[in-house]
């Protein structure tokens, strides 16, 4: 029987202890083969001999920088994506990183919490997109809606279902078509705990146990349990634009876009918020603050991403 190749992954960081810290994490999965650099340069050696399936890079490095660094896997190496690990408030700076092609991002205190899923998250969704049909590059429009339960599942599936719809809008690489479907997950999670659940308004020590434990039980309670996900897609060869309603009670969402509010809030609305406005071309709400919009636009021809 053929076995399944192990996962590579590089750990990128000057410091010793945030190596161990983050390649331990990783490790501790049991799922993937963990490669280490100490710097960018060494990085970039490590995939001149071989190629890993995902890269996660500290930002603030001696010589070659993390932003340096996504910059060059960017250019030479579009198809593996980037995870940057961020210090603590640096969440403008994220942005700024997620602009020069960076998957997503995780804040160094966040680590323990968060990495796993992210990486996990991440592989998945490139590995799904990467046997899917090339028949959606030739879609030249689809329009849908959807109407979902307070289910992550269905929340997940939905995401990579859009993710591939997206082939047939000219975004420049696949990475880029994996970066939206992450802005698109975070909003359908956004609806799913802030909205419906309203587990934000309540936890306000990020708690990763005690918000999904409060999560779980508020899915089977009324009112929560008896509200709805309303989501509809066009996307077509120029544009992509998802409008996602909740029916929770929504938010004042002017606070919530200030930047300076995102750093002290360290929340997870605030993480997916700056993974949302930086991906997406345009992020708006309504004044109820429980309905979202995000249009993403074409970038150039990409007739030969795979």
């Amino acid at each position: 029987m053929a076995t399944v190749a192990t996962a590579k992954l590089l750990v990128v960081d000057d410091s010793a202890m945030d190596r161990r810290l983050a390649g331990g994490l990783l490790q501790k999965c049991g799922e993937w083969d963990i490669v280490f650099a100490e710097n960018g340069d060494e990085a970039l050696h490590q995939l001149e001999r071989e190629l890993p399936a995902l890269v996660v890079t500290d930002l603030v490095m001696p010589g070659m920088s993390g932003l340096e660094l996504i910059e060059a896997i960017k250019d030479q190496y579009p198809l593996i994506p980037v995870v940057l690990m961020t210090g603590k408030g640096s969440e403008e700076i994220a942005a700024q990183v997620l602009r020069q092609g960076a998957a997503s991002y995780v804040p160094k205190t966040r680590l323990a919490e968060d990495l796993q899923e992210t990486v996990r998250h991440l592989l998945t969704a490139a590995r799904e997109d990467r046997v899917h049909s090339r028949l959606m590059h030739y879609l030249q429009q689809s329009d849908s809606v959807f109407v979902l339960r307070n289910d992550l599942t269905q929340i997940r599936l939905l995401a990579s279902y859009f993710q591939q719809l997206l082939r047939c809008l000219p975004l420049g690489d696949r990475a880029e078509r994996l970066r939206v479907g992450v802005a698109i997950e975070e909003a359908l999670k956004n609806a799913y705990y802030h909205g419906n659940l309203e587990v934000g308004a309540t936890v306000t020590e990020v708690d990763r146990n005690k918000y999904n434990e409060l999560a779980k039980q508020r899915s089977i309670e009324p009112p929560y349990r008896d509200r709805k996900i309303y989501v509809r897609a066009e996307i077509s060869r120029e544009r992509a634009t998802f409008v996602i309603r909740d029916e929770g009670p929504g938010f004042d969402f002017a606070q919530l876009l200030d930047a300076g509010d995102i750093v002290e809030q360290e929340q997870f609305r605030g993480r997916g918020m700056v993974l949302m406005r930086t991906i997406m071309d345009e992020v708006r709400y309504n004044d109820a603050g429980n309905e979202l919009t995000l249009v993403k636009h074409r970038v150039a021809e990409d007739a030969g991403e795979e």
